[in-house]
């Protein structure tokens, strides 16, 4: 691993804790209760992509949440600037992992054919 990717991953670690607490100070409870799962940094540092986890969520509460954090993004921002003292902070674009979801579907698939498997050796 390079000197580069080791500060890069430095930096979404540091994220990875600051983000939530961030938005553990905001006024808006509803904030209070999302997971963040992961935080991705582009090469250059200039965005930063947050994974929240989707616990079961509605569309529409999805697209509630995500408003929410659009609108919360610069205090988010401003919060990771003045706690690390950074000269300017990654811009953050919030999404929602499919990626459990779809792993999920993976992991039921697999285990319909692994019975199926078993249910045609019994015959």
């Amino acid at each position: 691993m390079t000197e580069a990717q080791i500060k890069l991953k430095r930096t979404e670690s540091i994220l990875l804790e600051l983000v939530p607490q961030a938005l553990g100070q905001m006024n808006d409870k509803r904030l209070h209760e999302l997971d963040i799962i992961e935080v991705k940094c582009s090469r250059g540092k200039s965005d930063a992509k947050v994974y929240i986890n989707p616990h079961e969520l509605t569309q529409a509460q999805k697209n509630e949440y995500l408003r929410l954090l659009r609108k919360a993004r610069p205090i988010v921002e401003t919060y990771c600037l003045k706690d690390q003292g950074w000269y300017r902070c990654p811009t953050f674009t919030f999404e929602f992992d499919e990626q459990l979801e779809k792993s999920k579907n993976i992991n039921e698939l697999f285990s319909k054919i692994a019975k199926r498997n078993k249910d045609e050796e019994e015959v």
